[in-house]
Order: structure tokens, then C-alpha cells, then sequence
């Protein structure tokens, strides 16, 4: 798959959005991890999948890049 420049910068800046949200939903984690715990076990569910799912998100977007730089 051929990409132009603008296209490579355009995945590139979704790659690096993605990226901060995971981090994002990380540092929730951590907070959940350091302040609310064990009181808000209930949170756990809940704010490990949206960081598995923003981190999967992340993984499959940085991939796709990876791939299209490699070509």
C-alpha cells in the first residue's frame, strides 16, 4: 500500500493521539491502583478494558504504520 506524505503525517498524528490516550487510561489505572483501592475495586473492570482497549488501539495503528514505513 502506497501512502502519500500527507496521508503518512495524518496516521502518524493518529498513531501519537492514540498513544497519549492509552496513556491517559494508564494513568487512570494507576491512580485507581494508588488512591481508591481496595474501597474501589468495583472500578477495575471497567477502567482495565478501556486501557486494554486503548492500547490495543494504539498497537494496531502504530503496526500499521510500522508496516507501511517498512514497504
Amino acid at each position: 500500500m502506497t501512502m502519500t506524505d500527507d496521508e503518512l503525517k495524518t496516521l502518524d498524528k493518529e498513531v501519537k493521539k492514540l498513544k497519549r490516550i492509552a496513556g491517559e487510561w494508564a494513568a487512570q489505572l494507576h491512580d485507581l491502583v494508588e488512591e481508591r483501592l481496595p474501597a474501589g475495586y468495583e472500578e477495575i473492570p471497567g477502567i482495565a478494558q478501556s486501557t486494554y482497549d486503548a492500547c490495543k488501539d494504539w498497537a494496531d495503528a502504530n503496526a500499521k504504520f510500522k508496516s507501511i514505513q517498512i514497504s
